[in-house]
């Protein structure tokens, strides 16, 4: 990892505010997975054509999340079963700036994703309710209602996912391409936990199919786009007896290059 930071810092820097015209909230995104060890290469591939983020000094900032889904895990299972329009609803902490988010995650069926959010502020993500007064649930129920077909008091916490995350942004500010490593799932319901030191689940997000320098990159290194959901991935893991059979060649495909 020290010598993912070194290479990291040798990047040009982009603050937050300079990525303000970068957010992509609707956008058009593709996954790729590989193995922590291939890293350093594709970091110096891509420094002349990208920017790191940088926020208060820090290249490689850390992600802490919790996923709701209903009883039945129904976001799940659509997802599974291949359901082209799907949310995921979560609260993502930004633990580098304490930051707090409830994110609604929907995906349509021509394949763009829009994400909505609102501040939560201080949320605990080990509570079962948002909030600390009544008006504050309200603001969080209400938004949930109106950008989902789920109600507030179906959901309840199911997957908590850490992470470290390194963020860069394609010269043009037309992309932002996120690197995730070190990925903990924890179920909120059975308390199983499971994690890939060795996995970097890396992730394109643009505006449409514009040109791309990390998607060059990748075909020179042969490396194919790899559809993956992080709490459709850590629920599959940690949650026995769920169905999961349309998971499972992804997972043997992770634990193959795990081990490489």
């Amino acid at each position: 990892m020290d010598n993912i930071a070194k290479i990291v810092a040798r990047f040009s820097p982009i603050t937050l505010a300079e990525m303000d015209g970068v957010k992509l909230l609707n956008r058009i995104d593709t996954k790729y997975v590989v193995p922590l060890s291939l890293l350093p290469t594709l970091l110096d591939a891509t420094q002349d054509d990208y920017y790191a983020q940088e926020t208060r000094g820090k290249r490689i900032a850390e992600y802490d999340t919790m996923y709701y889904d209903t009883e039945t895990l129904d976001m799940y299972i659509r997802h599974h079963d291949r359901q082209l329009k799907r949310q995921k609803i979560r609260v993502r902490q930004y633990v580098n700036t304490s930051e707090t988010y409830l994110e609604i995650k929907r995906k349509d069926n021509k394949g763009r994703t829009k994400k909505k959010r609102m501040v939560v502020p201080g949320f605990d993500l080990q509570a079962e309710t948002m909030g600390h007064t009544k008006r504050e649930v309200w603001t969080v129920a209400d938004f949930i209602g109106q950008k989902t077909p789920y109600h507030w008091n179906e959901l309840s916490p199911r997957l908590r996912t850490r992470f470290r995350r390194i963020t860069l942004v394609n010269k043009n500010k037309t992309e932002r391409l996120t690197i995730d490593m070190n990925l903990v799932w924890e179920n909120a319901v059975n308390g199983e936990s499971k994690t890939y030191p060795e996995l970097v689940i890396i992730e394109l997000k643009r505006n449409g199919h514009v040109f791309s320098p990390m998607t060059k990159i990748m075909i020179d290194h042969r490396i194919h786009p790899f559809k993956i959901s992080k709490y459709c991935l850590g629920t599959a893991l940690t949650t026995p007896g769920l169905k999961k059979n349309r998971f499972k060649s992804k997972i043997r495909k992770i634990e193959k290059l795990c081990r490489t």
